[in-house]
């Protein structure tokens, strides 16, 4: 996808260092940052300079790679795994790539190692790629058929950033409003503005003015009146976690937008790739949800007078704050979810007929 008209991916490896798209300085700054070490990764994720759980999963995939680049010892590598694994738990997508790519490398003692990590990465993020490109096909199917009844700009709503800037590319959620957009179909997002980081209003709205979609910016809150007004036609949110059962794990506020979806019949649709999917748990009492600093409830950043990035306090100083990062939507409350292979109903047997 394009920033200021070039074409990005949101990771790459040149020159013997990984390069990221350094997401805490968007929008206000672009800003391309060197990963050299596996710590670098491991930093990265736990910061959110990458975020979005396909892009964990990429992150996760070249640590390892570098790892193996900076001490070639499987004990290094395992412990490297260990605490990569632990950087953010809630996203599937991160032990997925990580477990994938200790698997490729086991037994290997050839000094070709690096090569085939490296390659093996790459290919992780090649896949990804791929798999959103095919969501978003998939995905535009749905748009074509509220634009063949409406005959008018179809109004979609979105949470938090699940944009290419989540992904390698393309995205998930807005994959299909990619599609539609390069189909010429008119299409207007409300963008959440996704507290307490912002990722809706600092990142999606971001890239989809850069491809030059329409799109507002709400507040968190303010999807339900819309949804009464009969302003939004369909919602499109990404997972980070969606289970063999069909309920969805994703940024915090995602039940609320399904349950006001449902109060108003509108159709709710989760994109995610295969990768996304826990084929493990089956109860959602079981994912580990992350809880973050309280700071990130508590303080906020902008841009100053003097275009420098501030943070500043909002709260009262001797005010507590509990900064939980997700939630999870009962199956119940999901339309249909849409993935690579197609879409299908969020439930054991929907995923099945799909991933058998």
């Amino acid at each position: 996808m394009r920033i200021e008209g070039k074409e990005y991916r949101t990771i790459w490896f040149e020159n013997n260092v990984v390069k990221i798209i350094d997401q805490t300085k968007l929008p206000h700054q672009f800003v391309i940052k060197e990963l050299k070490t596996v710590n670098d990764a491991i930093n990265a994720i736990k910061v959110m300079e990458v975020r979005g759980a396909p892009l964990i999963g990429g992150t996760a995939a070249y640590g390892l790679a570098l790892a193996v680049q900076e001490n070639n010892d499987p004990e290094f590598s395992k412990k490297s795994a260990k605490e990569l694994i632990q950087s953010r738990p809630t996203a599937i997508n991160l032990k997925w790539a990580v477990d994938r790519m200790m698997k490729k490398l086991a037994g290997i003692n050839s000094n070709k190692i690096l090569d085939i990590a490296l390659n093996e990465a790459k290919e992780i993020c090649d896949e990804d790629e791929k798999f959103c490109e095919n969501i978003g096909t998939n995905g535009l199917k749905v748009i074509e058929e509220i634009y063949k009844k409406k005959k008018d700009t179809v109004n979609i709503l979105t949470h938090c950033n699940a944009g290419w800037l989540a992904t390698i590319n393309w995205g998930t959620a807005t994959s299909p409003i990619y599609h539609a957009h390069k189909k010429g179909i008119p299409v207007h997002v409300w963008v959440d503005e996704t507290r307490p980081r912002n990722q809706g209003a600092n990142l999606t709205s971001y890239e989809l003015n850069e491809e030059e979609i329409s799109n507002t910016i709400i507040a968190d809150n303010t999807g339900g009146i819309l949804m009464q007004r009969g302003e939004v036609d369909m919602c499109i949110v990404g997972t980070d976690r969606t289970l063999s059962n069909g309920d969805v794990c994703n940024k915090i506020g995602t039940y609320l937008k399904a349950l006001a979806a449902h109060d108003n019949n509108v159709p709710f649709y989760v994109a995610l790739p295969s990768s996304t999917i826990d084929w493990e748990i089956n109860n959602a009492k079981d994912i580990p949800i992350e809880e973050r600093n309280s700071e990130e409830l508590s303080h906020v950043e902008g841009i100053d007078e003097n275009n420098q990035l501030k943070k500043v306090l909002i709260y009262p100083k001797k005010s507590n704050a509990k900064n939980l990062a997700f939630d999870v939507t009962p199956a119940k409350y999901v339309t249909g979810l849409i993935t690579e292979k197609g879409i299908c109903e969020a439930s054991t047997q929907g995923l099945k007929e799909l991933f058998k």
